[in-house]
């Protein structure tokens, strides 16, 4: 799997994350669900932003 594919997969994750919180805040959901999707959205943004990160320097993008 290449890097561009990898970063579009924790993208996507992340907004599909972001998204499931905002539907059970909206419906008056549960707030500890809503917590534990926060969490999860964080952690989510951690890992995107690590990798891509690493894909950058991979690739030869980083500082020279």
């Amino acid at each position: 799997m290449s890097g561009n594919a990898l970063v579009f997969v924790a993208a996507v994750a992340v907004a599909a994350v972001l998204l499931l919180g905002l539907v059970n805040m909206m419906k008056g959901g549960s707030p500890h669900r809503s917590q534990k999707l926060m969490r999860l959205r964080v952690m989510l943004q951690f890992g995107a932003i690590v990798l891509i990160m690493a894909v950058l320097w991979w690739r030869g993008g980083g500082p020279s």
